[in-house]
């Protein structure tokens, strides 16, 4: 915190020494549109709950977000990217456990530090995953696909939508509870995992709701359980993990705003407020539902401790499971 205290107190007295006030520059914002980096592939969960609030926020901060899609490294590639972004409050960054939490113990260098690069806005977003797999297998409950999967250690695969996504610890977790041996197949891109998962290359998934609803409703996809203490209302025939026999197996994920350190106080503030009214709209929070979400806008410090406290927890599943830094 004393760190960037700092910057944004250098930046109140740049501002100063140059004739126009901090005040007088944040007063009026936002005046342009708002460049917001999603570093995982438009169309995927986090892309489509973000754009969600984001169309929200607009109508009270009266801009326009606009939205880049950066995929790569695990969300790695973009959020490095928007930690390099000028922190005026036209730079934001939504991304999510991967990169904030869960990548700081699979890479060995990220190009960037969750903790040091960004000022926090706030969670928005908690996702369970979806436990599923491919409806031509046999297994209709979670106890028999996890008989099924210990009878083929390292046979069955399942994707993700990268190292270090919520998916992948969710599969590593799943593997040290359970007692099965189930392999990772990363994609880059949410949209290649649909085909392989319909053809049976790939016939199992701990996705999020928004990645796998098609494959759900077209009936390619049997759903055994959701990874959350309550049920989901998308999906309310559906059991939790409890329910299904596997209690203690809780896992999920999360997305949050943040922008790059020293970005001025008062902009983090309104952006804060947009993001809070935005979570207590009524229809906002029903498209979250509709999409597996819990909204959530805890704000700024408690997203700092949040990703603290998840680093340890995530970072502990994954050494766990044996996987080397990359």
């Amino acid at each position: 915190m004393p760190g960037i205290f700092k910057k944004v107190v250098l930046a109140l007295l740049a501002g100063a020494m140059t004739g126009a006030p901090a005040a007088a520059q944040t007063d009026n914002y936002p005046n342009r549109p708002i460049q917001v980096i999603i570093p995982f592939a438009g169309g995927s969960a986090s892309d489509v709950i973000s754009r969600i609030m984001l169309n929200r926020m607009s109508e009270t901060l009266g801009q326009q977000f606009i939205v880049e899609n950066r995929p790569g490294a695990g969300g790695n590639t973009g959020t490095a990217a928007a930690a390099k972004l000028t922190p005026d409050g036209y730079n934001l960054v939504i991304t999510a456990s991967g990169p904030l939490a869960a990548n700081r113990t699979l890479f060995k260098s990220l190009g960037y530090d969750p903790e040091k690069d960004f000022d926090p806005i706030s969670l928005f977003a908690v996702l369970p995953n979806v436990i599923v797999v491919n409806s031509k297998l046999p297994p209709k409950t979670l106890k028999e696909f996890i008989a099924y999967a210990k009878e083929r250690p390292k046979q069955l695969n399942y994707g993700t939508v990268g190292v270090g996504s919520s998916q992948h610890i969710a599969g590593a977790f799943f593997d040290q509870v359970a007692g099965v041996e189930l392999v990772h197949v990363p994609y880059r891109n949410i949209a290649q995992y649909p085909p392989d998962f319909i053809a049976g290359q790939v016939p199992v998934g701990f996705q999020l709701l928004p990645n796998i609803l098609a494959l759900v409703q077209k009936g390619d996809a049997r759903p055994l359980a959701v990874t959350a203490e309550k049920r989901m209302a998308a999906l309310p025939d559906v059991p939790t993990t409890a329910e299904a026999g596997m209690p203690g197996y809780v896992t999920g994920a999360w997305f949050a705003m943040l922008a790059p350190a020293g970005t001025p106080k008062p902009a983090i503030d309104k952006l804060y407020a947009a993001l809070a009214e935005a979570i207590k709209d009524p229809k906002v929070r029903q498209r979250f539902t509709e999409q597996g979400a819990e909204p959530v806008a805890p704000g700024p410090e408690e997203l700092r401790k949040f990703i603290g406290s998840e680093t340890r927890k995530i970072g502990d599943i994954i050494r766990k499971a044996g996987v080397q830094p990359m």
